[in-house]
């Protein structure tokens, strides 16, 4: 194994043929890698092709040696934005032997088997080209939730394994128009291998039902005019987002948003709010310099704000406290719900205060009819739960306090890890279970109190995500000491039902 950022081919100097074959691991799937590692490539003359496998990216690369040493040096140096190259493995194999044998690079079908070391990653927010294209009358994806490229969009909560295709996605329920097609086909266009690319003639749709379920007559309006029509006249929304439900309201109505903390049971615990843009947050709070940069970062977090005095905002939103949890849209559908008379909108978790957030649209309707007057919902199915994170910028450096969509299944590096896979179930409150195996620490998402018995089913649906998407299987388990807490109990049911060799390791 290589450190990233070193050039090891191999061979002598000088001018003659080589091949090398180059193994990439990290965030190198669903985030570009394959067209940034296709035109550079090209760029360079060099022939031969690249795949996604288990492992990560396979590429197999042949030209002169300083086309490759550039080449190999770029691979981690140039990577796109989301992506992240944690090692290459460099081998020098025999040449094909020049044109006519192979007279291009070529993006390959992915490669089956073998131990699963790819890593998928994380759900980002809607990039600027995507952004000006959905308010782009003369764009044909204006106006359409569902616009990304390989710079946005969805990855983690639509994916069903590695290597990262379209058909181990919820998208494979979309084949592509030829439109479509032709962008995921065309090396120049950022679309170019974007998995979940599609548009209003083959992609997902919105549809709106009241709480009983049924077809709201939208009397010749888009939904997105008639969701807007009805949070300015005071209506809660049940949106379905990237990793679940939100429940909506304008954030200004303050007897909106009282209305919303009694029928979600959440009488004091403070409420996040949306906004349109960066200028509609400076208004009613404090917004340093990283503090918006974290919020416009592709992660997009929730981040914690102080509010300025007069905020002009009802003190129902964050009762007795003087900071407000604050985010910018996340996908195109939430930009859609902005417009005259909307700058501010509560988007909160789509729960019954203490259990999961819902990801379903049936399991949305049975639980949220009675908070909800409009439910926006839509076809592309969720797969994994993924709930908003939360941060704060504090001495000048970012501190995440939930780590979840955005984050989420991004690994953090640890030095001197186990040999044995260890699962941490984590706390008894705000609850994230962690899976630690070797140099590589893989945090669940958020799944907040383990009081109920939901929550325990949230906990294990979420363990068995991320179980299939790192290949990683607990052989130890690891919890608090506290013998009354849900999440020891359950430590000690899953050592069992893993057949565990040995019972939980409790530490306080």
């Amino acid at each position: 194994m290589v450190p990233v950022g070193s050039v090891p081919v191999g061979g002598q100097a000088g001018s003659g043929m080589k091949r090398l074959s180059v193994r990439v691991e990290g965030t190198v799937q669903g985030v570009g890698f394959r067209p940034f590692v296709f035109g550079l490539a090209t760029r360079l003359g060099l022939t031969g092709w690249v795949s996604n496998t288990s492992q990560g990216v396979l590429i197999e690369a042949e030209g002169e040696k300083a086309s490759l040493d550039a080449f190999v040096k770029s691979l981690s140096s140039q990577a796109p934005p989301l992506a992240s190259v944690e090692s290459l493995t460099v081998e020098e194999i025999p040449p094909f032997g020049g044109p006519g044998v192979e007279d291009a690079f070529e993006i390959r079908s992915s490669a089956q088997g073998g131990e699963s070391r790819a890593k998928i990653a994380p759900d980002v927010a809607t990039c600027p080209d995507c952004r000006a294209e959905l308010f782009d009358p003369y764009d044909r994806r204006f106006g359409y939730p569902f616009t990304n490229c390989t710079n946005c969009g969805p990855r983690f909560t639509i994916s069903d394994g590695v290597p990262y295709d379209r058909s181990r996605t919820s998208m494979r329920e979309f084949p592509m128009c030829p439109r479509c097609q032709a962008e995921y086909h065309d090396p120049g266009n950022r679309r170019f291998h974007a998995q979940p690319n599609a548009c209003p003639d083959c992609g997902p749709e919105v549809r709106l039902v009241g709480s009983d379920g049924n077809p709201l007559d939208l009397g010749g309006r888009d939904w997105a005019t008639f969701a807007r029509e009805r949070l300015r006249a005071g209506e809660i929304l049940a949106v379905k987002g990237l990793g679940g439900f939100h429940l909506a309201c304008l954030a200004r109505d303050g007897a909106a948003v009282a209305r919303l903390r009694e029928r979600k049971k959440r009488p004091h615990k403070p409420l996040a709010v949306m906004a349109r843009d960066l200028d509609t947050l400076r208004r009613c709070c404090r917004v340093a310099q990283a503090e918006a940069e974290l919020l416009a970062s592709p992660e997009a977090p929730i981040v914690l704000l102080d509010r300025l005095e007069p905020a002009n905002l009802p003190g129902e939103l964050a009762p007795g406290l003087s900071t407000l949890g604050a985010m910018l849209p996340t996908s195109p559908l939430h930009h859609l719900l902005f417009g005259p008379g909307i700058d501010l909108l509560v988007m909160t978790s789509g729960n019954i205060s203490g259990l999961p957030m819902i990801k379903d649209n049936e399991e949305a309707l049975a639980q949220l009819g009675g908070v909800a007057g409009v439910f926006v919902l839509h076809d592309r199915e969720i797969l994994h739960r993924c709930d908003d994170p939360l941060a704060r910028v504090a001495g000048g450096e970012v501190r995440l306090l939930r780590r979840s969509r955005g984050y989420v299944p991004r690994s953090i590096p640890v030095s001197n890890g186990p040999r044995r896979v260890i699962l941490g179930v984590g706390g008894e409150l705000k609850n994230a279970f962690c899976l630690l195996h070797r140099d590589q620490a893989y945090f669940g998402p958020h799944g907040g109190e383990m009081e109920l018995e939901e929550a325990l089913e949230n906990f294990r649906a979420n363990l068995r995500s991320l179980e299939k998407i790192t290949s990683l299987h607990p052989e130890v388990v690891a919890c608090d000491l506290h013998p009354g807490y849900n999440s020891t109990r359950l430590a000690f049911d899953l050592a069992q039902e893993l057949g565990l060799d040995r019972p939980p390791v409790q530490v306080q």
